[in-house]
């Protein structure tokens, strides 16, 4: 099995984001040790607790503090920009970073309706026209199927690796459709994932970038030595989901203050139901879990998201994790 790490550069109580930033460069460079496969960031906007808003700046940050991991977006908001654009910012990625760099995309609106306006600079752009984005997206990062007048460029030996990310089935279509590789959000959504893989599977054409389908499937872990550990851990992520959920300060609390915020019945299943977005528990318990998830999904690649107050105890979860695993 592979793991890999999505990193959101989350802010924490008394934190910032120049702090939340150096964390994940910091993060990539361990997780690249421990052995660790790739090492993706967000795209988020108009949050105070995620200081991840720009992917294709983040990544070159982070590949040029690494030697080998593959570097990556998860994703980039592809219906707010132009698929022309995209191209040339990730082939000059691959081009100061040759096979190392991949492309994620997602059909996400990236907030609320006046923060995607501002990111369209006030244009109302159909999330219909997704699909056609992604082939112009494809075709310029190949310079092939497009008018030929209009090329991206650096002209590169090798091209990014294009991902879809998705959390249903409609999703999976497109990755299939297109040729694209697959990664399912477990994390957002834990309900739909065998539906949607199958269809990936099923439905995959192979295209000029990728001949032959591949998946993996991101996921909350939280691992620690103990049981007990990790359920205290986790309690700031609890905390922090339901903030970004309500939309309100979405930095994330200490395990003190996640333990003392009084909830309501509603937050209380709102918890509940949370935690099957997530694997909680002994690096035992959390390999076994994954083995059986890994079965379900078909894929032998997961990547982790590990959103908790301490940032040592978020390392000691990634290390745990690789020790079961690697």
């Amino acid at each position: 099995m592979k793991l890999s790490v999505l990193d959101q550069s989350v802010i924490t109580t008394g934190g910032n984001g120049a702090a939340a930033l150096r964390n994940t460069l910091k993060l990539a460079q361990i997780t690249e040790e421990m052995g660790y496969t790739r090492f993706w960031v967000a795209e988020h906007h108009n949050t105070n607790g995620i200081a991840g808003s720009s992917p294709e700046v983040l990544i070159s940050h982070i590949a040029s503090g690494t030697k080998s991991i593959r570097v990556g977006s998860g994703g980039v908001l592809l219906p707010q920009y132009s698929p022309y654009k995209i191209a040339e910012n990730f082939k000059v990625l691959e081009a100061l970073f040759p096979n190392r760099i991949d492309l994620g995309v997602g059909r996400s609106p990236g907030g609320s309706p006046e923060t995607r306006l501002a990111l369209t600079d006030g244009v109302r752009k159909s999330l219909n026209d997704f699909p056609r984005q992604v082939r112009d997206l494809q075709g310029y990062l190949t310079n092939e199927g497009l008018d030929q007048t209009v090329k991206a460029y650096p002209f590169i030996k090798s091209a990014p690796e294009t991902w879809m990310l998705g959390i249903t089935h409609r999703g999976a279509r497109v990755a299939a459709e297109e040729g694209m590789a697959f990664t399912y959000g477990h994390f957002i959504n834990p309900h739909s994932g065998q539906r949607a893989i199958n269809q990936y599977l099923n439905d995959f054409q192979p295209s000029r970038m990728m001949e032959q389908p591949k998946v993996n499937v991101c996921i909350f872990i939280v691992c620690a030595s103990t049981e007990e550990k990790a359920q205290e851990i986790a309690l700031s992520q609890d905390a922090w989901l339901l903030a970004v959920e309500k939309g309100g300060d979405t930095r994330i609390p200490t395990i003190e203050e996640a333990k003392n915020r009084i909830l309501s019945k509603m937050d209380e299943e709102k918890v509940k139901e949370n935690r099957k977005r997530m694997i909680i528990g002994t690096p035992q318990k959390v390999r076994n879990e994954l083995l059986l998830l890994s079965e379900a999904y078909q894929t032998d690649e997961f990547m982790v998201i590990t959103n908790v107050y301490d940032f040592e105890e978020k390392v000691q979860s990634y290390a745990l994790l690789a020790e079961a695993i690697l």
